[in-house]
């Protein structure tokens, strides 16, 4: 009896969950209440306090079932850091091999993509939600540390000197990928997101002074180009 209780709440706590993504996405973080998103859930909303202390655990809490993808994929095996032993291509495909798959964990998953919108389009920085906020811009720090180390990892092993600070060229680079996220999900048909995303991301590892190789979305591109022009 006691197992079947303890699922019975988990199955309670992903529902109500799933209720907060879908009212997040369509009204806001804002304007939806713990009484919404017990009414959506089929809950009461004693249910809803027994999980979560207030809406911003419960939000992280629905933040945490999908981790963001840049979060989840500088944390793993294809971080920047991590290398593949071979100096400066190593760390240098650590980071596009992880921005590639987040963007493609944006692109082939619904709910990371309904998450992340919400996460990024749907929150207003009150001070009800800094504990959001605070999650957000410790996920940032992460990201931008991560990418500050492979830079300069790869400079070394490549005998180069930066243009500009190593951590100036890592918010750059966030600002890139993070700006073609949001213009992605305002408008998805718009363009490619990964094929995008893979030739700024080698564009701008190549205004930095590395010898970037080509990824198979760019060759793929000037193939077409060339294609069409002849």
């Amino acid at each position: 009896m006691a197992r079947r209780t303890k699922k019975q709440a988990l199955a309670t706590r992903h529902t109500l969950l799933d209720a907060a993504e879908c009212l997040f996405q369509s009204q806001g973080v804002s304007r939806t209440t713990l009484q919404h998103i017990a009414l959506r859930a089929g809950a009461t909303r004693g249910a809803v306090y027994w999980h979560f202390k207030d809406k911003a655990e419960l939000f992280n809490a629905m933040m945490e079932r999908v981790t963001l993808p840049l979060e989840a994929h500088f944390n793993n095996e294809g971080s920047p850091d991590s290398g593949d032993g071979t100096g400066q291509t190593g760390a240098l495909a650590g980071t596009r091999q992880a921005i590639g798959m987040a963007l493609r964990q944006i692109v082939t998953d619904p709910q990371t993509r309904r998450v992340l919108e919400v996460a990024t389009q749907m929150v207003e920085y009150v001070e009800e939600h800094r504990a959001i906020r605070l999650r957000h811009l410790a996920i940032r720090r992460s990201f931008l540390g991560r990418v500050q180390q492979g830079l300069d990892a790869a400079a070394q092993d490549a005998h180069l000197t930066l243009p500009v600070p190593s951590a100036l060229a890592a918010l750059g680079l966030h600002a890139l990928v993070d700006g073609l996220i949001q213009n992605w999900l305002l408008d998805p048909q718009a363009f490619d997101l990964l094929e995008a995303g893979q030739c700024a991301v080698e564009v701008y590892l190549a205004g930095l002074g590395f010898l970037v190789e080509p990824s198979n979305a760019v060759i793929a591109k000037n193939q077409s180009v060339i294609s069409t022009s002849v």
